[in-house]
């Protein structure tokens, strides 16, 4: 627990002279009653050692409310060579509530700080301690994390931050609240049987799993999936746990979605904004599902005139020599057989992120085009205007933009109106009951303060050889950075920048509505990254008003719409809307995980999957 910051909450060190229970210095809420007191004879059995404290466990209570599971924080090499496993020891020292950063948005942890070695018994050896056996003896909830998760979308409300869970400081409610369910087994030994890895590891090697305990949201890959949930609230998926760094030195596996595992033994500790089990050793691989994704079963003809297939991928920073052109080129190639028009996020400039004024695509582009050519025969041409430099957010120096790809043989812009620049507002005008582009492509509203330091929703209109008509409209909206942890203080977790998200997604639903307005029937498709879920329901209430998101129309299984691997979490952050009169025509849709089913995270060409869908426009 390196970097601890004391969290004193005003009160003076009181000295208390007679024998505490570990369950009373626990308590029954998120922090101890004890805390900045100092208590004596607190008798525990040792469970646990690390290199900065052990882990003792008292007599239970009947009260599951109350821990009897303890934190002895000591880096003293006196202090931790004075205890083994199996020791029963009394410990005397002050209580204190620790956050395992100065990061303001944490939880803190429970308990005894640095005793010094007279304040430590062995009061005798060899003791056993059984572990709680997750599923059997305790099971965690499966959808609220928090009481104070407050609103129509529970964790994901807006507005965010309206409670603080250690202000707040609640009587733990653990069969009801995640976070109070692991509070309630702070510092005590527990096993999670037959654990399935939901994610790949971070950059420490730990990495979330559930156990055999109930779950929500469990997808057919075997991560779990963000969901509505029982009264049709966002489900927080409470019941997933990360695991840490193992006490005894050993390294934990390689890890990916669907992965099985040996049962892990270990204690439940809050560190850096969540509960983990730190376990005692490290577990062994049981078996690892296929990498292989099966390509798209939606496919393109180039001589169908009312059908077109699309495809939606970003790309992760993809400049002129990225290092995942080729399994890029690929994936549009044979994993999604070549659509005939491709929503690209993410392409950087053609000196990638240097940092030298240079802003266009071309060459960035050209690559990406020919190294497709080269797989299947296919070739595509490109649409796109350049950035401004260094005004869309992203890399310094990268210009990271939208682009499309299409298939002339295909389709076409429509022709009558020049192409914008990066500071142009399109327009849509009346033309004979025909809504028209003043620029094509084009981007909605470049100069509006929502679109500060973020990419500008890229419009363009097209016709197919049989004179159908298409608008579309290619999104990347800001990102999540700077947002708190789901299982930190600021209940609901803070969302930033959830008010430009949704900002952004009303100048988008406004552009939509400008063309239906002309033309109720108008064929629209609105595609990319919005890094926000749809749960978010807040954030897309605009559009969502005259636009129907593809998975919902499409039927696809809940628990099977994801592109995104986040922190134990299979979420969509990438979404395709289609305008009422697509709506009533058949379409389909279809999330490729080419990347998030790979056994190494180093291996993939993005951190989001690519879509494939097909819509009919007449």
């Amino acid at each position: 627990m390196k970097g601890l910051s004391l969290l004193t909450f005003g009160l003076s060190v009181i000295s208390v002279t007679h024998s505490t229970l570990v369950t009373d210095v626990q308590g029954i809420a998120f922090l101890s009653p004890f805390a900045a007191q100092t208590v004596s004879n607190v008798t525990g059995i040792v469970t646990a050692k690390g290199s900065e404290g052990f882990y003792i466990s008292g007599t239970p209570s009947r009260d599951i409310r109350a821990s009897n599971g303890l934190f002895i924080f000591s880096e003293s090499s006196t202090v931790l060579n004075a205890v083994a496993v199996g020791d029963e020891v009394s410990v005397t020292g002050n209580v204190t509530e620790f956050r395992s950063s100065t990061e303001p948005d944490y939880l803190t942890g429970t308990e005894i700080t640095s005793p010094s070695a007279a304040n430590i018994v062995v009061l005798s050896t060899g003791n056993t301690v059984a572990p709680v056996i997750l599923g059997t003896d305790r099971s965690p909830p499966t959808q609220v994390l928090s009481a104070l998760d407050k609103g129509p979308d529970g964790w994901l409300s807006v507005p965010n931050a309206q409670f603080e869970q250690d202000t707040v400081n609640a009587t733990l409610k653990p069969a009801k609240f995640g976070l109070d369910f692991w509070s309630s087994l702070e510092g005590q030994l527990v096993t999670a049987p037959s654990p399935l890895s939901i994610g790949f590891p971070n950059d420490f090697g730990e990495f979330w799993v559930v156990g055999d305990w109930p779950v929500t949201g469990l997808n057919s890959r075997g991560g779990l999936t963000l969901t509505v949930g029982r009264d049709n609230i966002p489900d927080a998926n409470p019941e997933a746990v990360i695991i840490g760094s193992p006490l005894d030195g050993t390294k934990n596996p390689n890890v990916s979605v669907g992965v099985k595992l040996s049962d892990i033994t270990g204690v439940v500790q809050y560190q850096f904004g969540f509960y983990y089990i730190v376990p005692l050793t490290a577990p062994k691989v049981l078996s690892t599902p296929t990498n292989t994704a099966p390509p798209t079963h939606i496919t393109a003809n180039i001589k169908n005139k009312c059908a077109v297939t699309f495809g939606d991928y970003n790309v992760d920073n993809f400049g002129p020599n990225a290092t995942q052109l080729p399994a890029v080129a690929t994936h549009i190639a044979v994993d999604l057989l070549s659509p005939d028009i491709v929503f690209l996020q993410e392409i950087l400039d053609n000196d990638g992120a240097t940092n030298d004024g240079v802003v266009n695509s071309n060459v960035t582009l050209s690559n990406l085009i020919s190294a497709i050519a080269n797989i299947n025969g296919v070739v595509y041409d490109f649409v796109v205007i350049d950035p401004i430099n260094n005004a869309d957010g992203g890399e310094t120096g990268g210009n990271i933009r939208q682009a499309y790809l299409y298939r002339s043989q295909k389709l076409s812009l429509v022709g009558g109106s020049p192409a914008g620049t990066a500071t142009e507002a399109i327009a849509v005008t009346n033309n004979h009951k025909v809504p028209k582009l003043s620029l094509n492509p084009g981007r909605i509203d470049p100069n509006n303060t929502a679109w500060v330091n973020s990419r500008k929703p890229l419009v363009a209109e097209w016709k197919t050889r049989g004179g159908a008509t298409l608008f579309t409209v290619n999104l990347h909206l800001e990102s999540k950075d700077g947002s708190s942890s789901t299982q930190g203080n600021p209940r609901p977790p803070i969302n930033l920048p959830v008010a430009k998200r949704t900002t952004q997604v009303e100048l988008v639903a406004d552009f939509v509505q400008s063309v239906l307005d002309i033309d109720k029937n108008a064929n629209i498709l609105v595609a990319g990254d919005c890094n926000e879920f749809l749960e978010t329901r807040s954030v897309f209430k605009s559009l969502t008003a005259v636009m129907t998101e593809m998975d919902v129309l499409a039927n696809i299984d809940p628990v099977e719409r994801y592109t995104y691997v986040f922190d134990g979490t299979s979420e969509q952050l990438d979404h395709a809307f289609v305008s009422p009169a697509l709506a009533r025509r058949k379409s389909s849709i279809q999330h490729i995980h080419v990347n998030n089913w790979l056994p190494n995270i180093n291996d993939r060409a993005s951190d989001h999957d690519p879509s494939v869908g097909k819509v009919n426009l007449c």
